[in-house]
């Protein structure tokens, strides 16, 4: 089986002397070689076209109908070979008689590119697993699909990860999406949080105990090393982990078996170690308080998360996924105004996206339903140099408002405000035979403009405060009445 950077190297030759040189050459630089017949090879192509090889060819009869009917595998021809295959797509380059090292090298590269830019089957599952990272890992930042490129690259493989950031910024999202992306995504993915779990208790957490083993063990304990057999480990928080047991963690970690606490049978590990922090590790080894040979073990494949301060852009993009996450298990709707994602986006987050989830979750209980603007935001969250949304209502509006509030006066004194003495005016009694109600409030309202206009000397502007209207809605309406002063 080839490791992760080989392709195995298949030559054909129609000399046995020339096979053999070629075998020669690819085993010299570190390849796995083999010599293959012209129908034992297409068989082999034919079988599994989606294979990591490379096909030596030194057969001039047989190398156009190789590289035609197998464009998805690379193909490195001699000088005895037409030099017509060169311009085919799959013919990565020409050996020559007597190659160097170094056009060894740079032939075997050529091909290992062509297998990693090809469309094959590993590149669509990849294109899947991004797409599915982007709907848990959400955001369109640069460093947010940076995290999601680095969990894809490592996902395949079984190394160690070492998630960093500060909390909140969603580690345990990343290790689940490693978890999903590997091969080990049918199997168990089990988180432990080393802070959470007191020192004592630790190691039997991990590791399990037999009946026995301590006071209170009162049967067998399977430890979470046992239960996550084949799938992948989550340590959360290992900067709290105490010094006795980053010593046992090493040790499963370098020998891959444990025993349960209080037993003397040896267990495999058969687990995948993700771990998480907030501290910075390296200051704690300075500190005496990390083991620095653990760090290394667990600083195979370092992934960094960004603070949610770092990436504002993507916080409108946040806010809608958190929004439809709380509308599908809460049936509550939530938007949001320009305004106010303008003022989410400038806030420092110190939570970062735990700190955004539960602002998202209090919104829906306290205004389910409608639209946020800034003046809707706790306070922490508003930008105090954002103008909230001020409605302008019409003219006529607030003229019906200030008759509304004449006639909302007290009962007692209505008939006075209605019917002033003088004014020729009596309470309204509703004749036997109706009354055309339009001319008479616009009688009505003639008679107060024009009581307005005297009592203020026929000064528009106070008669206009006096009524509740605009100064020009009054000049309208003395040109509508054609009133004049008398």
């Amino acid at each position: 089986m080839t490791t992760e950077h080989q392709i195995a190297v298949c030559v054909v030759s129609s000399e046995a002397d020339s096979a053999k040189m070629l075998h020669t050459i690819f085993k010299f630089v570190g390849e796995q070689a083999s010599i293959y017949s012209l129908d034992s090879l297409e068989q082999k192509l034919k079988q599994a076209p989606q294979l990591p090889l490379v096909s030596v060819i030194d057969d001039a009869a047989a190398s156009a109908d190789l590289l035609k009917h197998f464009p998805g595998t690379p193909f490195i021809v001699t000088e005895r070979v037409s030099k017509d295959l060169i311009k085919r797509n799959n013919c990565v380059g020409v050996l020559s008689n007597k190659p160097g090292y170094g056009e060894v090298i740079r032939l075997l590269h050529y091909a290992q590119e062509y297998h990693s830019q090809k469309p094959d089957q590993q590149n669509i599952s990849q294109a899947s697993a991004l797409s599915q990272l982007a709907r848990t890992l959400v955001g369109q930042s640069a460093v947010m699909r940076s995290v999601r490129e680095q969990i894809v690259q490592v996902s395949p493989s079984n190394a160690n990860v070492l998630i960093l950031g500060e909390s909140g910024t969603g580690k345990e999202v990343v290790a689940r999406g490693i978890h999903n992306c590997s091969k080990r995504a049918r199997g168990p993915f089990v988180p432990v949080n080393c802070g959470a779990i007191p020192a004592e208790l630790l190691e039997s957490e991990l590791f399990g105990h037999e009946k026995g083993a301590f006071t209170g063990a009162i049967g067998v304990r399977k430890g979470r090393f046992e239960l996550a057999q084949g799938g992948t480990l989550f340590l959360d928080e290992i900067g709290d982990m105490p010094l006795p047991m980053q010593v046992k963690l090493l040790r499963v970690l370098q020998e891959r078996e444990f025993e349960r606490v209080g037993g003397t049978r040896t267990l495999q590990a058969d687990v995948r170690i993700v771990a998480a922090t907030h501290q910075g590790l390296e200051a704690l080894i300075s500190e005496g308080k990390f083991r620095e040979d653990l760090y290394y073990r667990l600083n195979v494949f370092p992934i960094e998360m960004p603070a949610l301060r770092e990436r504002e852009g993507d916080i409108p993009l946040l806010v809608n996924e958190l929004v439809e996450r709380m509308r599908q298990a809460e049936a509550v709707d939530l938007r949001f105004t320009e305004a106010a994602l303008g003022s989410l986006a400038i806030h420092r987050w110190s939570g970062n996206v735990r700190e955004l989830a539960n602002l998202i979750e209090r919104l829906c209980i306290t205004h389910g339903g409608r639209v946020v603007d800034v003046s809707d935001l706790p306070g922490k969250y508003r930008d105090e140099n954002a103008e909230p949304y001020k409605p302008v209502y019409p003219a006529e509006m607030h003229e019906r408002d200030a008759l509304n509030a004449m006639f909302a006066e007290d009962e007692s004194t209505l008939d006075e405000v209605l019917y002033p003495e003088g004014s020729g005016l009596v309470p309204a009694t509703l004749p036997k035979d109706g009354v055309d109600l339009r001319a008479l409030l616009g009688d009505l309202e003639v008679e107060l403009i024009r009581q307005a206009l005297d009592q203020q000397e026929w000064v528009v502007a106070r008669a206009a405060e006096l009524l509740g209207m605009r100064r020009t809605t009054l000049v309208e309406k003395i040109r509508k009445y054609q009133l004049t002063r008398d």
